[in-house]
């Protein structure tokens, strides 16, 4: 597939993800869900590939879904918005959470609606201080969808969810570190030299370490203490005979820069 809303790129450990429709502020078209879908392919396929970056060209990370892709017309049927999410948006975020690798979104401009809940998505969410995050569903009578309305209370809290979710309000990217909701806020000038500084750590980490973290923090809420106890333990007895365990151990003992595998 020849890519026209996204630039896609894997090299040295690391794929890089822009959507790229700056002119419509990188808003989502079944054109872009498309070829988002065979690149999350492409990178599934890679066993080289050990982590993601996401980010949006020009002065927006992702304002949602482009209504006038799916514009209502007078006279004409409503569009079903459900099939919408459970064809395009569900599987996107379920691809996300689910690749064996760190995510990151590098958030360089307005993240609203879906572009919001992509970035919240992420694993590390970086953003820019300029950048804001807008619930902007409840302004066309809509709810959060793409995983937000689950994500937003537990990253923030209720009331604080409910109020971003109800009023619509943008929120700055530093106040969006601070109620935890992402992973840090950075000068606009660092934003591409920290998210590239992310993507080298990740990209030569112990990547099936990291993989098994990402499950167990993820799954957490839907376990009891001892259900994840349990997990734990299992982990470890599996990582603990992985090749990038070896090579961690050898390497702190002869103390030299460790050389993983991903293995």
């Amino acid at each position: 597939m020849a890519f026209e809303t996204i630039q896609f790129s894997m090299e040295t450990g690391a794929a890089r993800l822009t959507l790229h429709r700056p002119d419509r502020l990188n808003s989502f078209t079944v054109r872009m869900h498309e070829e988002i879908a065979e690149a999350l392919t492409q990178i599934e396929a890679d066993a080289t590939v050990r982590t993601m970056i996401i980010t949006g060209a020009g002065r927006g990370f992702c304002a949602g879904q482009d209504l006038s892709d799916r514009a209502v017309t007078p006279g004409a049927e409503a569009p079903d918005l459900g099939e919408s999410v459970e064809k395009r948006y569900n599987p996107l975020i379920r691809r996300l959470i689910a690749l064996p690798m760190p995510v990151v979104a590098s958030v360089n401009g307005v993240a609203a609606g879906a572009g919001a809940s992509l970035a919240f998505a992420a694993d590390i969410c970086l953003a820019a201080k300029s950048a804001k995050f807008i619930m902007s569903f409840a302004n066309i009578g809509l709810v959060p969808d793409s995983g937000s309305s689950w994500a937003l209370p537990r990253l923030a809290g209720q009331a604080r969810a409910l109020g971003l979710a109800l009023t619509g309000e943008p929120l700055p990217a530093e106040t969006a570190a601070d109620w935890g909701l992402i992973w840090k806020c950075v000068d606009d000038d660092k934003l591409a030299e920290e998210t590239d500084a992310l993507a080298a750590k990740f990209a030569s980490a112990p990547t099936r370490g990291l993989a098994e973290t990402k499950k167990l923090i993820r799954g957490a809420f839907t376990r009891t203490l001892q259900e994840q106890l349990d997990l734990e333990r299992d982990r470890m007895r599996e990582l603990g005979r992985s090749e990038d365990y070896r090579e961690g151990v050898d390497a702190f003992l002869n103390k030299r820069k460790p050389s993983f595998k991903g293995r």
